[in-house]
C-alpha cells in the first residue's frame, strides 16, 4: 500500500492540492486497508481456501455428474453475491437496479464455474474453449446497446475479486486432484478464466434486454470534514452500513458450509473450530477494507481524476495512471492469494516474485492505455479485439498450464482496487474533459484484465525459450522441470 499512498501524497502537494481533512480521510482509509487485508487474506487461508478444495474433491469423488454440475453452480453464485467489487460496479452502472445486476452476474459465473467443471471431468483443451467462447462473446457484443459495452466487461474482471478467486481456484485444485500428473496440474488453472466469461455474456443479454438508453453517472462526492473527529466520526458512521452488507453476503457461504459438513462430516473439531476463526477474520477483514475504500479511497479517486484532467497538465494523467497501474497490482487480496496458489502448484517454477513483476507490468500499460481512452474517446473495440486475438495466439505457443495461469491472472488483477480507485480515477477525469462516462470511462476493469493474459503468456514464451537454450547434456532436465513439478504438486 505504500507506493499507492505516497502517489497521492505528492500529487496532493503538486498537480492536485487537496484539503487537509480531504487528505485525513484518504490516510485513515489507507490504514482500514492494510489492516483490513491483512485479515482477509489471513481469514481466507484458513476457512474459503480448505472449503473450496474439499467441495471440489468430494464432488470429484462422487462421480454423479448431475450432482457436480448442481453443486458448482450453486456455490458459483452464492460467493459471487458475497464479492465486494461486484456491489461496487452495481452502484455505478445505471439504468438496471442493483440486485438485478448482481444476481445476473452471479448466474453467469454459476453457470460458467459449472462449465469449467466439465472442461475438467472431459480433459477439454482450455485454449480452444476460450477462443469460441471470446468469439461468440463479440459477436453478441455487437447486438448489445453501445453504453453497455465496456460495462460488460468490467463485470468480467470485477466479478472474480477477493472473495470468489480464493474459492474458484481451490474447488479447480479439488476437482483436478484426482487426475494427478501433469494433466491434473493443468486442468487446475482455467476457472477463474472462464468465470469471467459468464459475467460478459450475462451483462451483454441483459443490455439487449433492457436497452438502456438513459444511461447516467453521479459523481462521487467527499464530505466535507474539518477536524481530526469528523474524520471518526465518517468512518463510524459508515462502519455499520458496510458491517450488515458482509454479514448478509456471507450468511450464505457459512450456511453452505455448515449444510457441507452436515452431510459429509469431513472436518474434525479443531478444523471446524480454525475455519469458523477463519470466517470470522475474513468478515472483519472485509468490513474493514470496504469503509476505507468507500469511505477515502474512492472518493480522492475520483477527485484527483477530476483535478488532473481539469488542469493544465491533463496529460500527465497517463503516466501518473501507469505508476498506479504499476502499484495497485500489489495491493489487490486476490492476485497475492493466487500468485501463492500458482507457486505452489508449479514447485516454484513461477515465482511469487515474476509473477507479480509481470502483472504490475502489464496491468500499468492497461491502466496508461484506459487514459489515453478516457482524453481521446477511443472506441474500446481497438484495443480488446487485437488484444484478445494477440492472448489467444500466444496461448498456442507457449505450454498449456501458462494459458491457465495468465487467463485465471487476468480476472484477478481486476479486482476491489481497481473497480475503487482507478474506476474513480477514470470517471472524475472524464466527466472533467467533457467525455462520455459510460462508454470512454468504463472499460478501465476490462484493460486491467486484458493485460495480464499477454503479459504472463509472454513469460511463458521467456520460460520456454529459455529451456530449449539450455546444453544438450542439461536439456532434459530443464525441459522436465515443470512437468516433474506439476505432477508432485497433482
Amino acid at each position: 500500500m505504500l507506493p499507492i499512498t505516497l502517489i497521492v501524497l505528492v500529487l496532493s502537494v503538486t498537480l492536485v492540492p487537496l484539503e487537509v481533512g480531504t487528505l485525513a480521510l484518504f490516510l485513515t482509509g489507507a490504514v482500514l486497508l492494510i489492516v483490513g487485508m491483512g485479515f482477509f487474506q489471513l481469514g481466507v487461508e484458513m476457512s474459503m481456501t480448505p472449503l473450496g478444495q474439499s467441495v471440489g474433491g468430494k464432488l470429484i469423488q462422487s462421480g454423479k455428474l448431475p450432482l457436480i454440475l448442481a453443486a458448482t453452480f450453486l456455490m458459483g453464485a452464492i460467493i459471487t453475491i458475497a464479492e465486494p467489487d461486484l456491489q461496487v460496479l452495481a452502484n455505478q452502472v445505471a439504468s438496471i437496479p442493483n440486485q438485478v445486476l448482481i444476481w445476473t452476474v452471479a448466474v453467469g459465473v454459476g453457470v460458467f464455474l459449472a462449465v469449467a467443471a466439465l472442461r475438467i471431468r472431459f480433459h477439454i483443451p482450455l485454449a480452444g474453449l476460450l477462443g469460441i467462447l471470446y468469439l461468440a462473446l463479440f459477436l453478441l457484443s455487437f447486438l448489445a446497446p453501445a453504453e453497455f459495452t465496456a460495462v460488460a466487461f468490467d463485470s468480467g474482471g470485477v466479478t472474480t475479486g477477493p472473495m470468489t478467486v480464493p474459492f474458484i481456484m481451490a474447488v479447480g485444485v479439488g476437482l483436478s486432484a484426482a487426475k494427478g500428473g501433469r494433466e491434473g496440474a493443468d486442468d487446475s488453472f482455467g476457472l477463474v478464466a472462464l468465470c469471467s466469461v459468464g459475467p460478459i455474456l450475462m451483462v451483454l443479454l441483459l443490455g439487449i434486454f433492457y436497452n438502456p438508453t438513459d444511461a447516467a453517472y453521479t459523481p462521487l462526492e467527499v464530505t466535507p470534514v474539518v477536524t481530526s473527529y469528523d474524520v471518526v466520526v465518517q468512518f463510524l458512521q459508515a462502519l455499520p452500513h458496510y458491517a450488515k452488507e458482509v454479514l448478509l453476503c456471507l450468511l450464505p457461504v457459512v450456511g453452505v458450509f455448515l449444510l457441507f459438513q452436515l452431510i459429509t462430516r469431513t472436518y474434525r473439531q479443531r478444523q471446524l473450530l480454525r475455519m469458523g476463526v477463519g470466517f470470522g477474520y475474513t468478515i472483519i477483514g472485509l468490513i474493514l477494507f470496504l469503509t476505507g475504500v468507500n469511505v477515502g479511497f474512492a472518493p480522492v479517486g475520483n477527485l484527483f481524476g477530476a483535478g488532473l484532467a481539469g488542469g493544465p497538465f491533463k496529460w500527465a494523467l497517463i503516466p501518473v495512471g501507469g505508476v498506479i497501474g504499476y502499484s495497485i497490482v500489489k495491493a489487490e487480496p486476490a492476485v497475492q492469494v493466487l500468485n501463492e496458489q500458482v507457486e505452489s502448484l508449479t514447485g516454484g517454477a513461477v515465482s511469487r516474485r515474476m509473477m507479480n513483476l509481470s502483472l504490475s507490468i502489464g496491468v500499468a500499460g492497461a491502466v496508461a492505455l484506459a487514459m489515453v481512452r478516457v482524453l481521446t474517446g477511443l472506441n474500446i473495440y481497438w484495443v480488446l479485439i487485437p488484444g484478445y486475438l494477440l492472448a489467444l495466439a500466444l496461448s498456442r505457443l507457449v505450454p498449456t498450464v501458462f494459458v491457465g495461469i495468465a487467463f485465471d491472472s487476468g480476472g484477478v488483477a481486476s479486482g476491489p482496487m481497481t473497480s475503487t480507485f482507478l474506476l474513480p480515477l477514470a470517471m472524475g477525469a472524464c466527466t472533467a474533459a467533457g467525455g462520455n462516462v459510460v462508454t470512454d470511462a468504463f472499460g478501465v476493469v476490462a484493460l486491467v484484465a486484458l493485460a495480464p493474459l499477454i503479459a504472463i503468456q509472454l513469460m511463458g514464451l521467456v520460460y520456454l525459450y529459455r529451456s530449449q537454450a539450455v546444453p544438450p547434456s542439461a536439456q532434459a532436465p530443464a525441459e522436465d522441470t515443470i512437468i516433474d513439478l506439476e505432477e508432485d504438486a497433482g
